[in-house]
């Protein structure tokens, strides 16, 4: 949803992003360790996400959606650019006055092992926040049990440990921690990746219902669009440091302008075996180029599969000299190709 259609629908905008830029510097070896280069991870980005929306950010591993997610929460400083969260610009805020935000911005992991301590008993993950942020003590541990149940856990094993529950409940303890502090966004980077399909499918409803009920804002991040699909409003995806298309989730899958999102879609497997064996693929061919030196013109050129076989002399060029602007060109979202009218009819 752009900014326009919010204050049509009288949805308020609670995080935006304007040109975010992350480099991480390339330093050489030796004493002096000078710079050398940088890696483009984020390369002028912009998004807005709405009260009680779902954005779903999305893109092959190395695409720089991790990065632009927590440089969106100001864990990691952004180069350059501005973040607004609930009107307060946070890009260069001091410590104080950005720890108390924090209690409204939190972040679920893709490995929910890896970030629970396994020394501690899950009922004190789950209070940790309120004990940093000294809210414990006004009713915690009734607040931990509520917060179990809230997720689909038993307050009664909150005595034990991580590895003693399987991968989805150590997930739903990750929820469980987010949402220790009412918050009003949660960014959830690949959550589901490493679950079974089974089990994906109860967090992803999990997650849902909590929406409905708490009036939370997702930044969903992942790099299947079929998961994606399934949770979120709206849909950026993302290539090489770049949103490449954005736009209403349906819209997206039903008429995508980007010969990337063309791929995406195609990869993913239909339900219907005689559909799947006739269905047209769109293949991307080579490997992601570096960030620390992408693609003049389109970064996508070097992969695109119509950039070679369909395309003029002229048109190449274009491709070639030219960064294609995320602009709507017909498709009914913005579109950062060329010629997406075109490539739309695939």
């Amino acid at each position: 949803m752009s900014s326009a259609a919010m204050k049509q629908t009288g949805t308020s905008t609670l995080l935006s992003a304007r040109h975010l830029v992350k480099n991480f510097p390339i330093r050489s070896g030796g004493l002096l360790r000078r710079q050398t280069g940088a890696v483009q991870a984020v390369s002028d980005v912009s998004f807005d996400i709405a009260e009680g929306e779902t954005l779903g950010l999305v893109g092959e591993s190395g695409c720089g959606k991790s990065t632009l997610a927590r440089v969106a929460l100001n864990l990691i400083p952004a180069t350059s650019g501005e973040i607004l969260f609930d009107d307060e610009e946070i890009t260069g805020l001091p410590g104080g006055r950005m720890r108390s935000l924090r209690r409204e911005m939190q972040l679920v992991f893709q490995d929910p092992y890896a970030s629970l301590d396994p020394r501690m008993p899950v009922s004190e993950l789950i209070a940790e926040p309120l004990r940093i942020h000294g809210l414990y003590a006004d009713g915690g541990r009734q607040k931990v049990r509520d917060l179990m149940r809230k997720v689909g856990l038993k307050p009664e094993h909150g005595n034990r440990y991580p590895h003693e529950f399987s991968g989805g409940q150590r997930q739903r303890i990750g929820i469980a921690r987010a949402l220790a502090l009412e918050p009003k966004l949660i960014v959830l980077d690949e959550p589901v990746s490493a679950l079974d399909v089974s089990i994906q499918a109860g967090v992803l409803n999990l997650l849902q219902e909590l929406q409905s009920e708490l009036g939370l804002s997702y930044l969903f991040v992942s790099h299947d669009l079929s998961v994606v699909r399934h949770i979120a409003d709206r849909i950026a995806v993302m290539y090489l440091g770049k949103i490449v298309e954005t736009g209403p989730a349906e819209a997206l899958f039903e008429n995508p302008g980007h010969p990337y999102t063309h791929a995406l879609i195609s990869a993913i497997p239909l339900p219907d075996p005689r559909r799947e064996r006739n269905r047209e693929r769109v293949t991307v061919v080579g490997d992601l180029p570096s960030p620390a030196n992408p693609p003049s013109g389109c970064r996508f050129r070097t992969r695109c599969p119509k950039f070679a076989s369909t395309l003029t002399e002229g048109e190449q060029s274009k491709c070639v000299d030219e960064e294609p602007e995320l602009v709507d060109r017909g498709s009914g979202h913005p579109v950062a190709c060329h010629y997406s009218e075109a490539l739309s009819l695939l």
